[in-house]
C-alpha cells in the first residue's frame, strides 16, 4: 500500500485521486484509492482525536498539530511513548531553529516546542540526580546535561552534514568539553560553518 500522509486536504484534491472513505474499517480521514492502486491519502486534519492517532496527528499543522503536542505533554511520565516523542519533538525544534527562513507557523511551533526542549533538560537532569545518589549528586547532574549535550550534538551534526562519519564523530568529545558559553556560540555559528571549517575549528582548539 501507498500512503500519502498530508496535513490537510481537501475535497477537490480528494475526488481527484477518487479517494473514498470506508470508516467502517478504516476510520474518519483515510481516504482509500481504488482498488487496483493499493493506496490511500491519510488526511490528518481529520483523523479522530484518540491515542491510537497520536502519532500521525503530530504531523500535521497549525491548531491539530498543537493539540498532540499539548497530549503528548500530558502523557504520565512514565510513558514510554511521550519520553520517544518529546524526544522527537526536542529534535525538530533544533532543526528549525538552524533554518535561518522561517515562516510564521514555523516560528511559533519554535515558541511552543521551547517549554518541551526545557522540560526535557529537566528531566535528564533529574534523571542524573537520581542515578548520582549513589555516585555522588553533583556527578549525577553533570551525567544527565552531558547525556543530553551529546544527543543534540549528534542530531544537529546528522541534519546539518547528513551523515555521523568518524571525522564528525571524532569532535563531540572537544563540544562536550565548551563551557555553557561556548556550546550556546556553537550552536547559533553551526549553520553557517562548512564541514571543513566546523573540523578546523575544533581541531585547533
Amino acid at each position: 500500500m501507498l500512503w500519502i500522509l498530508s496535513p490537510t486536504a481537501s475535497q477537490e484534491f480528494l475526488e481527484e485521486f477518487g479517494a473514498k472513505l470506508d470508516e467502517e474499517q478504516w476510520g474518519r480521514g483515510v481516504h482509500l484509492f481504488d482498488k487496483s492502486w493499493r493506496g490511500a491519502v491519510v488526511a490528518i486534519h481529520q483523523l479522530p482525536i484518540t491515542p491510537e492517532t497520536l502519532w500521525l496527528r503530530l504531523l500535521g499543522k497549525g491548531r491539530v498539530q498543537q493539540r498532540a503536542i499539548e497530549e503528548v505533554q500530558a502523557l504520565d511520565i512514565n510513558n514510554p511513548l511521550r519520553t520517544k516523542a518529546i524526544d522527537l519533538l526536542a529534535n525538530l525544534k533544533t532543526t528549525l531553529e538552524l533554518n535561518q527562513n522561517l515562516d510564521t507557523e514555523e516560528r511559533d511551533l519554535v515558541m511552543q516546542l521551547s517549554p518541551i526542549y526545557e522540560q526535557r533538560l529537566a528531566e535528564a537532569i533529574q534523571i542524573g540526580r537520581e542515578e548520582g545518589i549513589q555516585q555522588g549528586v553533583q556527578q549525577g547532574v553533570q551525567q544527565g546535561i552531558q547525556t543530553e549535550r551529546r544527543t543534540i550534538i549528534e542530531n544537529l551534526l546528522r541534519v546539518r552534514f547528513g551523515t555521523l562519519d568518524n571525522s564528525l564523530q571524532g569532535i563531540i568529545e572537544p563540544l562536550l568539553a565548551l563551557s555553557a558559553e561556548e556550546f550556546s556560540s556553537f550552536l547559533l555559528q553551526l549553520s553557517n560553518l562548512s564541514r571543513e571549517d566546523l573540523l578546523r575549528r575544533l581541531h585547533q582548539e
